[in-house]
């Protein structure tokens, strides 16, 4: 009998995809489900972007691509960078990849080696270790509370490191938590890492847009950042273009020429019509992105606050993203009927099938005692999500 190769015993499938998938399953048995797994947003994309994809077609722009993406589209990337976060970058230093989560695969796949540690903070999005575990390297997890809104210290930072260290991966606004770094915070990592020259960071901002807070902060703008720092961003969250699949990557140029090499062999360029609606949308005016965190924003104080209704919730204020992410670990060891809760695995699966409500397990993210609620969706399902959460919680005894 033949076996599959042993890397896929490193790896599972993510429980964000799980639980979407298990909803579309109850869904079609006409039950009625309301879906808070997803992290995806509600809104379709902004009209002057399907435009330009239509255009495009109508234009004859069906062809291959450079591997690293149109120049034109890597020009706006820059712009975009310029723009909006003052950080200064040539077309060469920028890769357009199938979605952000190929610009973290191409960046892990040219950083790290077998047994080389990556630090990652907890919680984290699924996807970070597994690509690790790929690579054979050695994830070194660092804690966070919900009373520290999830956000690691510089000195938890300095404690985690060792010789062995190679790579730095988060995310800010973070998903599963919402939590963003402030300026004055990520400035206290990049005084650690100016410490151990080493180690690169991935950044991964593709929610930066998402941000109820102010200006987004990038930890590449620290002096001596920049050239050891690699941007992760995309059109998925910002732009409503979860299906298109384009995301970038700017990087030190070393860096950038690794991702294309290995991109080259993987999938070459992404899809050459999403690519000139890129163009469109990473140099035209924000409104329509304004508009729809404006609306994020109104369903994030609904639920910041319903959500304190819940006895037995414990419940952070996030600062980005669209996601809840609460202690429930006051329900461990409570029943009602044929359902016994032990851990955040069974919570989940007594909302789907007793509650009908859709939710990811803490544990996806490193973080057992919590569940990820996202707010992507009308607040219609939200008020009955919720109420629906605080009737079958209270049957908890």
């Amino acid at each position: 009998m033949n076996q599959l190769a042993e890397r896929l015993s490193r790896i599972s499938e993510p429980q964000t995809i799980k639980m979407a998938k298990l909803g579309r399953e109850l869904r079609a048995q006409g039950i009625d489900i309301v879906d808070l797994s997803i992290g995806e947003p509600d809104f379709d994309t902004p009209e002057h972007i399907r435009e330009a994809a239509k255009k495009a077609i109508d234009d004859g722009f069906t062809h291959y691509t450079p591997v690293a993406g149109y120049a034109e589209v890597r020009q706006a990337v820059v712009h975009k960078l310029k723009r909006d976060n003052g950080l200064d970058y040539t077309p060469e230093q920028i890769v357009v990849t199938t979605g952000a989560k190929q610009s973290l695969a191409n960046v892990v796949l040219s950083i790290v080696n077998p047994g080389d540690e990556v630090i990652i903070p907890t919680p984290y999005w699924v996807t970070y270790s597994e690509q690790v575990a790929l690579c054979q390297g050695t994830v070194v997890f660092v804690p966070s509370t919900i009373e520290n809104n999830y956000k690691i210290t510089p000195e938890q930072l300095e404690a985690a490191i060792t010789p062995r260290t190679r790579l730095f991966m988060f995310s800010s606004p973070c998903n599963p938590t919402g939590s963003v770094y402030s300026k004055e915070e990520l400035e206290g990592l990049a005084a650690v890492f100016a410490k151990h020259p080493q180690i690169f960071i991935i950044s991964d901002e593709i929610y930066e847009y998402i941000n109820y807070v102010g200006k987004h902060e990038s930890i590449a703008q620290f002096p001596g950042m920049k050239e050891r720092t690699i941007v992760i961003n995309g059109l998925s969250k910002g732009f409503a273009m979860t299906g298109w699949r384009l995301g970038y990557l700017a990087a030190p140029l070393e860096i950038a020429k690794a991702c294309d090499k290995i991109q080259s062999q993987f999938t070459s360029a992404t899809c050459s019509i999403t690519q000139r609606a890129a163009i469109t949308a990473l140099t035209g005016e924000l409104t329509t992105a304004e508009a729809m965190v404006a609306e994020f924003k109104k369903r994030r104080a609904y639920i910041h606050e319903a959500l304190q209704t819940i006895p037995g919730l414990k419940v952070n204020d996030p600062e980005g993203a669209f996601y809840m992410f609460p202690d429930i670990s006051a329900f461990f060891n409570k029943s009602f009927e044929d359902s016994h809760i032990k851990n955040a695995d069974d919570l989940c699966m007594y909302l789907l099938h007793k509650a009908h409500v859709s939710v990811v397990t803490g544990v996806a993210f490193q973080q057992p005692d919590c569940i990820r609620l996202s707010y992507a969706t009308s607040m219609t399902n939200l008020e009955k999500g919720v109420a629906r959460l605080k009737e079958w919680l209270g049957k908890l005894k």
